[in-house]
């Protein structure tokens, strides 16, 4: 580690992206420390990846998502499905007729129905567990 602090040595992809993601980085600050660390240069000549055999060069695309902990509510789906997938539309209500969208999502048909098996599991388990109902322990008056 302390090679790749003082330049010597630069981290791989991999520890590259988990330190991106580790620190929660904007997109471009992401993306600036991705070309800092060399990886949005072409790869040269004598790097096999890029001695393809029609004379082209290769080059490793990488997509930053940044993890977001917060946790959005919503009070509204739309739901969309076709042959090849299903996209959800979660959406928050701020007064009629406005709706605001807070997260898309989209999956394949395979997924979805394992989406709401899994649902359907965490419900039934998270079910409301009921107290047995009150006896009275008191003795009867003589």
């Amino acid at each position: 580690m302390q090679n790749i602090e003082q330049g010597r040595e630069r981290p791989t992809e991999d520890i590259l992206l988990l330190l991106i993601n580790h620190f929660g980085m904007q997109d471009d600050d992401a993306a600036k420390l991705w070309e800092l660390a060399g990886y949005d240069q072409p790869r040269g000549r004598d790097d096999a990846r890029d001695n393809r055999e029609d004379g082209q060069n290769s080059r490793t695309m990488v997509m930053i998502m940044a993890v977001d902990p917060r946790i959005i509510y919503s009070d509204g789906v739309q739901i969309t499905a076709n042959s090849n997938g299903v996209v959800l539309n979660f959406s928050q209500g701020v007064g009629t007729p406005h709706v605001l969208t807070t997260a898309r999502i989209g999956m394949s048909r395979e997924h979805a129905a394992s989406l709401i098996r899994t649902l359907e599991q965490a419900l039934q388990q998270s079910a409301p567990k009921l107290l047995p109902p009150k006896t009275d322990h008191r003795q009867p008056d003589a």
